[in-house]
Order: C-alpha cells, then structure tokens, then sequence
C-alpha cells in the first residue's frame, strides 16, 4: 500500500488518519504551525499541504533530490537558526511513529530541550524496550551526564540491527531502542556537523541560503546517526517510555490499534466470526473471516495480500519476488 506517491506517512495505519495527521497533533502542544516545519520530498508537498492547512507553505521544505537526513536536519537547523537565532530548540520527530501515551512523549520531548540547552549537548530519546527486536537499532548508554538531573547519559555506542541473539543480550544489558528522536540546539547541531560530516558540511559553507544549490552540493547522501552522532562525543540518551511503535509492520497495528474482543484489528468493512489475532486492512473491499487466527489481509484496488501475522515481517522478500506490474502498483 506505501508508494512513491502514499507513502506511509500519509495512511491511516495507527489509527484513522494519517501517520502524519496524528504526528501533528501530537507535537501541537509543543509547537505551534508556525514553528513546525514538515521535510518531504517534492512529489508529497500537495498532499501534505491538503493533509495540514495549518502549516504555512513555506514551512513545507521540499528535498531538490535525496541527500539522506543529515543534509535534511542541516538544512532545518540553518533555517532556523537564520529565522531565530543559534540558540533555538530544535526538536526532530518521524512522521511514521504510533505512540500510546503523547503526555509522556511530550515530557520526554521537553526534558530533552532542558539538557540540551544545559549542557550543549546533542540529545536522542532511547526508547525503553518492551522486547528484544532485531528490527531495531540500539543505542547502549555511557556515563552520566555531567550537570543534568534524571537519568541523561553519554551514549558510548549506536548498534545497527543486531541479530536475534544479541538483541536480548543487549536488552538484559540495559540498551535502548534507537528511536531517531533529536533535540539540540541549532548552533550546536550546526557546529558538530561543520566539525564531523565532510559529506554535509562543504555544501553548508558554499550554499547556506540557496536550497538547491545546498542539496546538489551533498554528493554522498548520509543518515544523521552516522554522519554526525557517531562521530560526535557531545550526545546525550535519555530513556523514554511513552508506548512507541514505528509502525514497521502489518503485524505492528495488533501493538498500537484497539483490538475487537477476540483480538482482530480491523480497519475498514470486516466482518470477523470465529476468528482470533487477524489484522485486516481492507479499503474498497469488504472482506470476512471464519474460523481463522494470526492472518494479515490486506485489500486494495483489486489487489489482495494475504499472510500471516508471522511472516508479516517478510515483506520485502515478497516484493522481490513480484512481477513489477504487481510490486509498484499505484
């Protein structure tokens, strides 16, 4: 169902609306439309603008071409910074995040901004895990923090996926799940990247103001986690547990959507009789089940998914093995 043109973000997969729409409102009591900036690609600005009249057109900043997200956040923070100075809070959220508990997220979000501003640090919120995922990044935290309260800590180690194995070692171990939200002030962020991300930072001095030039310049696109944060001795982790789920698959919605009695999750026309565990997603069609437990059935313009909650996880080995008039559907 996410495609070039819908991505995930703007399907109603948590709940009824949008990944996106919920992103919003969620960060709302945090940052008014004003202050809120969406960073997308140029081929979502129309629906995204449709999706959050709220937000000003310009706030909408759209990528010339794919740099990856340090070029992103950079070119977010100098905006920023132009617009409010080097000491403004940053705060960088996905907008394909479930998470049950937005007071909590909200807290989490706003400690952050505190040891940020305090210790001029670069600071990430570790998801608590609720189970040893390899789907996962890891973050393994370090000493505490110097001059900041709670439970902040220098983070010794980012570990890509890990194996099944070693992720329940690492959970015993007290690492946390790298969620990719980032807090920081802009002058510091900007500062670490001049400092460390050759990839970005050329492009930052020659184009600061012009933002195809800025993203032509980046010829080597780089994830922020590895062209700034693991090079940088000035990150800081605080641990969150608000119920954050990134929705990375179909067998993620039994975790983050209200189930029926029997435990189905359904979105759309179903009609479930004796049937356990399913998740079904069916937009145009009305499906039914009988008799069956731990399926996904997903339904869309005449094209049916079905497998099961276990092998929900498989998806790209299934896609590989699609024809291209199946796999790229529009």
């Amino acid at each position: 169902m996410s495609t070039a043109h819908r991505p995930k973000q703007l399907l109603p997969l948590a709940s009824d609306r949008p990944l996106l729409r919920d992103s919003l409102d969620r960060m709302a009591p945090l940052c008014d439309p004003a202050h809120t900036l969406v960073l997308t690609n140029a081929s979502l600005v129309d629906a995204i603008r449709a999706l959050a009249p709220e937000i000003p057109a310009a706030n909408i900043i759209a990528e010339p071409r794919p740099a990856g997200t340090a070029a992103a956040l950079t070119w977010a923070a100098a905006h920023i910074e132009r617009e409010h100075g080097p000491d403004s809070i940053m705060m960088s959220v996905h907008a394909d995040w479930a998470v049950a508990n937005p007071g909590g997220f909200r807290l989490a979000l706003q400690e952050a901004a505190t040891i940020a501003s305090s210790t001029r640090s670069l600071v990430t919120v570790g998801i608590v895990p609720g189970r040893p995922d390899p789907g996962y990044g890891y973050i393994r935290p370090g000493e505490p923090l110097a001059d900041s309260t709670g439970g902040a800590r220098r983070v010794a180690q980012f570990v890509e996926k890990p194996s099944p194995e070693r992720a329940e070692v690492m959970v015993r171990e007290g690492c946390l799940w790298n969620s990719g939200i980032f807090v920081w002030t802009v002058g510091d962020f900007l500062a670490e990247v001049r400092k460390h991300c050759h990839e970005v930072a050329p492009s930052l001095a020659a184009h600061a103001n012009d933002l195809a030039a800025f993203f032509a310049g980046v010829k080597t696109p780089i994830a922020v986690d590895v062209g700034v944060l693991e090079r940088s001795d000035k990150v800081a982790v605080i641990p969150g547990d608000f119920g954050w789920d990134d929705v990375g698959t179909w067998a993620a919605l039994l975790r983050v959507r209200p189930a029926d009695a029997s435990g189905n999750v359904t979105h759309g026309p179903v009609y479930a009789v004796n049937a356990s565990g399913n998740v079904v997603h069916a937009e145009g069609n009305e499906v039914v089940l009988y008799g069956v437990s731990d399926l996904v059935v997903v339904t869309q313009k005449g094209l049916t998914l079905l497998t099961t909650v276990e092998h929900a996880a498989d998806l790209k080995q299934l896609l590989a093995a699609l024809p291209a008039r199946v796999r790229e559907r529009e």
